[in-house]
């Protein structure tokens, strides 16, 4: 199956983020669908991501004050127009010709922070030049994978600090790609030139190939690279891939600026623990003095609500803006966010909260 035309409208029936999915998976060949939607083994995590936050109930309040209610809110000090970010996500290409610049056009419209991949299929510089010309752009964050070669890594951050991003995310818990049976059934390979902001692949193992397996895990990333990054630059760094609160509270005595909790939308480690999960008891580890944000199954308004509840000062999406972008090019990214935006808006009316300010963790009753 070939990739159908990419579209330039959104589609009569699509009125949430989910609707998206069965419009991608129409258009998209099949390799690359598995690729894009798949999760590692029998895919348990991935599902547990979404079930988790459904599980959690709202217990709202009535009659409070919401006379000049917003979404406003602050990331590691920076004031952002509302708490939703586009995850880092490879290859933006492989869903539409657009891609990462689609994406970076329909973010800053939205005010939405942005977090490229090490592994997009646009230069770094090309993105942050869409994404920055824009008067009222959201936070813009560069992803990192840590290169066996410090100096492959360092001239990717003097690159992205040249470039205008304003935070560093490395990926800590992807030393091996999960065991994706989904995208071996399908066969899918990377097309040749895909990833273009590195000279060779990131430095992940993979577990079906025993070749070279024990000299790349020699090289896995660990607590000592991440000091050295810190006296590399300038940004403040945060760490994705935290699912464990003793990691968290290494961090933080680290002082590492910000933590996301995730578990790599269920691609690496099936029966992790899900990030609704981990998030309340990570919040609970660190307090308030470090950036927590989450991403993993988060498709509604009322996802974001609890997840700001259970102590994120924001959220991350994912596969949901990828299949906005193969259905409807940039303007498909942009109606997502601003469906969220909306759905936030509501259920924070609802809940009794005219503010981000105001959400607390008794609005939540416990699955």
């Amino acid at each position: 199956m070939t990739a159908q035309p990419p579209t330039r409208h959104i589609p009569a029936d699509v009125v949430n983020l989910e609707d998206y999915a069965r419009h991608a998976q129409a258009c998209l060949p099949e390799a690359t669908w598995a690729y894009l939607s798949g999760g590692a083994a029998d895919e348990l995590t991935l599902r547990a991501n979404r079930q988790a936050w459904s599980d959690w109930q709202l217990h709202p309040r009535v009659l409070k004050p919401l006379q000049g209610a917003h979404l406003r809110t602050t990331l590691l000090g920076r004031p952002v127009a509302h708490p939703i970010l586009l995850a880092p996500v490879a290859a933006h290409q492989l869903a539409h010709p657009d891609g990462e610049i689609g994406v970076a056009y329909a973010a800053a419209a939205q005010a939405a922070g942005l977090i490229l991949s090490t592994q997009a299929s646009t230069r770094l510089e090309a993105v942050s030049h869409a994404y920055l010309a824009e008067p009222d752009h959201g936070p813009l964050w560069m992803q990192l994978y840590l290169q066996a070669d410090r100096g492959a890594t360092l001239a990717l951050v003097q690159r992205a600090e040249t470039a205008g991003y304003e935070a560093l995310v490395v990926t800590v818990d992807a030393p091996t790609h999960g065991a994706r049976d989904r995208e071996r059934r399908a066969q899918f390979q990377m097309p040749t030139g895909m990833q273009v902001n590195l000279d060779t692949p990131p430095l992940r193992a993979n577990a079906d190939v025993d070749a070279g397996w024990q000299s790349v895990l020699a090289q896995a990333p660990t607590w000592s690279d991440i000091a050295w990054l810190q006296t590399q630059t300038r940004l403040p760094i945060l760490l994705k891939g935290v699912l464990h609160e003793d990691d968290a509270r290494q961090a933080q005595q680290l002082g590492i600026q910000g933590l996301i909790v995730s578990n790599h939308g269920g691609r690496t480690l099936d029966t992790a623990v899900s990030t609704a999960w981990a998030l309340p008891r990570i919040a609970d580890a660190v307090g308030g003095d470090v950036c927590l944000l989450v991403d993993g199954g988060i498709r509604r308004g009322t996802d974001v609500l609890k997840a700001l509840t259970l102590g994120a000062q924001a959220v991350l999406i994912g596969r949901p803006y990828v299949y906005a972008l193969a259905t409807a090019g940039a303007l498909g990214v942009a109606h997502v966010l601003r469906l969220l935006q909306d759905e936030l808006a509501i259920a924070m009316v609802l809940c009794g909260c005219a503010t981000v300010a105001d959400i607390h963790r008794g609005l939540l009753a416990r699955p």
